[in-house]
């Protein structure tokens, strides 16, 4: 039992740290297991999951799973977890346990139903989701075989939306004849980004202010690209508004933490937008925790590790803003080479590890070592490597000096990358460190998953907030 309580429950919160990119099988196994061996974790892991994390794939395998529980209150849960997702997530939760699964529970058919008799009863919610999401909510009708209501076969199915729809509206945007006409109707009934610029003809910087009004934040974010190649950022007005948008996101609930960090890299945009971005993803990061234990980073440098170099460079950027706790960074291979970012944003991280190279051979220890001699004490370690070490002195020995020398015992996170053995984690577990692994499989859009992580004194307080998330009930039994 004690294998499985340690082995299987990190495993889990491990495969959090990845992000399939809608190829759900490859954590579908995972959680399979998990709900297997512990139901009773693993449908408190699902609801804290769709609170406090960010990869829409593992939020559609967890609510697959609940719905086809044979537990009653796993189902329920999972019943009022699907009426908050947006449609297209819908759509993959029905095809997830169809495929991976195999069968398509009533109790998820009844939820699907229930999702859509929702939105019908409220023309105003239905359009909205018709027009952002037509081939989601056309799927959901049609492969369940739910009879649409009128309105819904109306605009879905026969292309003849009525006269106070949106669709209609985006048919009247099409026809208007200037820009001014098409810009009232754009702000009038709040018509969204993505549908509407395909209504019009040509941007003028006053249909974009429309549409850039009728953005959340989050949608400003994520179409940044799309709007900067249309000129929207050349126009001084225009970008005013989108930065106003972007400083609203900061505090909005509706934001993901990385992908404002991500929007600035691939929008290549000016230094003032990005550092609003990176802003944002800052404050979207500490709303998961602070971490009030004094930790340290030291990131593998040795040769192939050019990826754990990358990693070191926004897990500084992702923790320093909330460490509260203060944050010491090394680079290693044979030597300790200390990093020093002059601020917590990604830029600072970067040129703070500007000109360190991978190459060289691997000891592990040698920068706690040298924090040992620098009386640098600290409570937490994360170790950023690939564990392959051929180099005196070794991280457990090195650990053992540590923790003598300066009367502390750090709990140790190894954050796992490339083709990594095992080699630390098992000569710490034979010293009786408390140590933790995750694999890092490159995808920095979970890495704010990892902050909890970090957040908490231990691995048994994450384990008993997860255990104290209560599982939503049905209201209409």
């Amino acid at each position: 039992m004690q294998t499985f309580e340690r082995d299987l429950r990190l495993e889990m919160l491990n495969s959090l740290l990845t992000t399939p990119h809608r190829k759900l099988e490859q954590v579908a196994d995972v959680h399979k297991e998990m709900v297997g061996m512990d139901p009773i974790f693993y449908g408190h892991l699902a609801v804290w999951y769709q609170r406090s994390g960010d990869v829409r794939d593992h939020k559609e395998v967890f609510v697959g799973n609940l719905l086809a529980s044979d537990l009653p209150e796993h189902r329920d849960a999972g019943f009022v977890l699907l009426q908050e997702l947006p449609p297209y997530q819908v759509a993959r939760v029905v095809d997830f346990l169809k495929t991976l699964r195999g069968k398509l529970p009533r109790s998820a058919r009844t939820a699907v139903t229930r999702y859509l008799r929702k939105r019908e009863a409220d023309p105003a919610f239905f359009d909205r989701a018709a027009l952002r999401q037509r081939k989601a909510m056309k799927h959901l009708y049609a492969s369940l075989h739910i009879p649409p209501g009128a309105r819904a076969d109306a605009v879905l199915f026969k292309d003849t939306p009525p006269p106070d729809s949106l669709a209609h509206v985006i048919k009247a945007v099409a026809k208007a004849e200037t820009p001014a006409e098409q810009a009232r109707l754009i702000v009038e009934h709040n018509l969204p980004f993505t549908i509407a610029v395909g209504a019009v003809s040509k941007l003028t910087p006053t249909l974009l202010v429309a549409l850039i009004n009728a953005m959340s934040p989050q949608e400003v974010i994520n179409n940044l690209a799309s709007l900067k190649k249309r000129g929207a950022l050349d126009h001084k007005e225009v970008k005013a508004l989108i930065d106003q948008k972007i400083e609203r996101a900061a505090t909005s609930d509706r934001v993901s933490a990385y992908k404002a960090r991500v929007a600035s890299e691939v929008a290549d945009l000016d230094a003032e937008t990005q550092a609003r971005l990176e802003k944002v993803t800052d404050e979207q990061v500490k709303k998961r925790g602070r971490i009030t234990k004094s930790t340290a980073l030291l990131v593998d440098k040795s040769s192939s590790m050019e990826n754990a170099i990358e990693l070191g460079k926004r897990l500084g950027a992702l923790i320093s803003g909330i460490a509260e706790g203060g944050l010491t960074a090394y680079a290693f291979d044979t030597a300790p080479y200390p990093v020093k970012a002059k601020g917590d944003t990604l830029g600072d991280w970067e040129r703070a590890f500007g000109h360190i190279r991978a190459g060289g051979a691997t000891s592990v220890g040698c920068a706690l070592e040298a924090m040992r001699l620098r009386k640098e004490a600290v409570e937490q370690i994360i170790l950023v490597t690939d564990e392959e070490e051929n180099t005196s002195p070794y991280f457990a020995d090195a650990y053992e000096a540590y923790q003598r020398d300066l009367s502390v015992a750090p709990n140790v996170i190894i954050v796992r990358v490339g083709n990594a053995s095992t080699w630390v984690e098992q000569k710490l577990q034979e010293k009786r460190v408390q140590v933790d692994t995750f694999r890092f499989e490159g995808d920095y859009y979970s890495l704010p998953n990892l902050v909890p992580l970090l957040a908490r004194p231990s691995r048994l307080e994450l384990l008993l907030e997860i255990l104290d998330t209560p599982l939503p009930e049905r209201d209409d039994k």
